[in-house]
């Protein structure tokens, strides 16, 4: 079983729970990757509009204690990720 966490920033967790909602739908549904920004393939990061805020969620990999990077990315027994979404202004 992979073990995974969300972050939501507070400009993000600010938002009501409908736009939340349609923050959240807008993650779930990027794919808009192309070479420029995903050019090693890997489609871990997008940036999106939601009303007038940019927006970006970015998934990291680290190991279970959370200390650093996973050794092995695709190794759900050794690896912990987390999917981050915030503000482009709380980067």
């Amino acid at each position: 079983m992979l073990a995974a966490w969300l972050l939501v920033t507070n400009g993000t967790n600010a938002l009501s729970d409908a736009e939340k909602l349609e923050v959240m739908n807008k993650v779930r549904g990027f794919s808009a990757f192309t070479p420029d920004n995903a050019p090693d393939g890997e489609h871990d990061l997008g940036s999106f509009k939601h009303k007038t805020d940019t927006n970006f969620w970015k998934i990291d990999c680290y190991d279970l204690q959370m200390l650093a990077h996973s050794p092995a990315p695709t190794d759900p027994n050794v690896t912990k990720r987390v999917l981050a979404i915030m503000k482009a202004e709380e980067y």
